[in-house]
């Protein structure tokens, strides 16, 4: 069992930045990719930025060259950083785990984000 608790949303401007910290604990030895996924009103969740144990990172479009995700193993720690906000970034975002084990997942509670114009 792998537990997630998000901090760090909350109300930004438009151009401003942002940053998401996600903490895991539990059976935090068999996580192997930690990352954020984003789910705005109305629409289905989207890879936002995902990073693997051996360090390789996965954004998706709406985060490529805008924001960075980093992991800090020791203290069981991953990060959002969201540079150059935009309206359409609002959205919940969600930390996420996959275990090394197979294709399972595990979900935090949720941090809203929102960016206004």
């Amino acid at each position: 069992q792998v537990e997630l608790v998000e901090s760090g949303g909350g109300l930004v401007q438009a151009g401003g930045s942002m940053r998401l910290s996600c903490a895991a604990s539990g059976s935090i030895s068999t996580i192997n990719r930690l990352g954020w996924y984003r789910q705005a009103p109305g629409r289905q969740r989207e890879l936002v930025a995902t990073m693997s144990q051996g360090g390789y990172k996965n954004y998706g479009d709406s985060a490529k060259g805008r924001f960075t995700i980093s992991r800090d193993s020791v203290k069981s720690m991953v990060y959002l950083r969201m540079n150059s906000l935009k309206p359409e970034d609002t959205a919940v975002y969600y930390c996420n785990a996959r275990l090394s084990t197979g294709n399972t997942d595990y979900w935090g509670q949720g941090t809203p984000v929102t960016v206004s114009s």
